[in-house]
């Protein structure tokens, strides 16, 4: 299905919890050499960075890609901090300058949330939505509502949705998206040292779709020096693939909002692959360390904090975990490592090119 014809600007209404309403405005321009979201709320740019990356997750299930286009969203008050009903509004003011959807009939009005906007999903509160939604809704518009566990009532049932694919009539976007995770240590040397995880879905471009790799990829949160080195980093390693260009909308996600260093691209490299079915699955998780100036031939090199990572990689081993190091370090691992390990039920590996695991 074609996109209807793009309109330069688009209006979505919110109801917020507190019971205001709430415009959020998108525009359209050619985008240049500029992001492809940039979301708007003066005086709150936490309010920003969540807009933008509820759109940009939410525009990996979409059936059709372009990257000619900057969307500018924009909202014109403030919600509280808690409050997350203006997220569906968000969604659907983007789709709407873009052609990719519109409303029967009038003006929108939403109000819904969700965690996995990645997938489609779609949750709120289905009775504060219908009270809130039916008192806010001007005649002719259009206003959609997430379905919760329970609708309030039949008449419900015509407003609400539990997965943007039925917007058009689809089936549950889900179905389309494959995504995997894999864990590294972020290492600080304090209290807060963890083991992190990053996460990578996948959704099939068309199959006629000629676009530049790393505009497929979409990194929410992130500052734009650490976007970048995300997008390079996935773009070498699927270049060693060899079939991993060209064939995938992309959204990556990190359980930590702020890195240090550069222990996580090896784990990214590996959800990665295991999303798009290039390595076997463990029975538990992947946990991996490790960095390269060469991901596009394959190479895995050495990280910095050797002895902590591998305190904190052993102290938080799970039966079935699978331990991915850099050969580099394999002459260098405590005597002993190995067998404490096994006896925690993981496994370890250390290895110096992609495909060898």
């Amino acid at each position: 299905m074609n996109p209807a014809p793009h309109a330069s600007s688009a209006e979505c209404r919110t109801v917020l919890a507190d019971g205001r309403i709430a415009t959020l405005t998108a525009t359209r321009r050619p985008r240049g050499n500029r992001a492809e979201v940039k979301c708007v709320a003066p005086g709150s740019p936490a309010l920003a960075a969540a807009m933008q990356a509820a759109v940009r997750l939410a525009r990996l299930t979409e059936s059709t890609f372009d990257s000619r286009d900057q969307v500018v969203l924009g909202i014109d008050l403030a919600p509280a901090a808690d409050d997350r009903n203006w997220e569906l509004a968000a969604v659907l003011a983007d789709r709407m300058v873009r052609g990719i959807w519109r409303p029967a009939q009038g003006g929108a009005i939403a109000a819904g949330w969700s965690d996995n906007w990645q997938y489609g999903e779609v949750s709120g509160d289905a009775a504060q939505a219908w009270r809130l939604l039916g008192a806010a809704t001007a005649a002719g518009e259009t206003w959609l509502g997430a379905a919760g566990d329970s609708a309030p009532g039949e008449a419900w049932a015509a407003h609400a949705i539990r997965h943007l694919g039925e917007l058009s009539g689809h089936a549950h976007p889900r179905a389309g998206v494959s995504s995997a995770r894999a864990w590294f240590p972020l290492h600080s040397g304090g209290i807060n040292d963890a083991l992190a995880w990053v996460e990578v879905s996948i959704h099939p471009l068309p199959a006629d779709a000629a676009h530049h790799e790393e505009s497929t990829i979409a990194i929410p949160v992130l500052d734009l020096a650490m976007q970048q080195s995300v997008r390079q980093t996935l773009c070498g390693a699927r270049h060693f693939d060899g079939k991993g260009q060209g064939r995938w909308k992309s959204a990556v996600r990190f359980g930590q909002g702020r890195l240090h260093g550069e222990s996580w691209q090896f784990a990214l490299v590996m959800a990665d692959r295991l999303a798009r079915g290039r390595e076997f699955v463990p029975r538990g998780r992947i946990i991996a360390t490790g960095c390269s100036n060469a991901w596009h031939a394959g190479r895995v090199e050495a990280v910095d904090g050797m002895q902590p990572k591998l305190e904190l990689i052993l102290s938080q081993a799970n039966p079935g975990d699978r331990i991915l190091l850099p050969h580099a370090w394999q002459a260098a691992i405590p005597p002993g490592y190995r067998a404490a390990l096994r006896g925690k039920g993981a496994s370890l590996a250390c290895v110096d090119k992609l495909g060898w695991i």
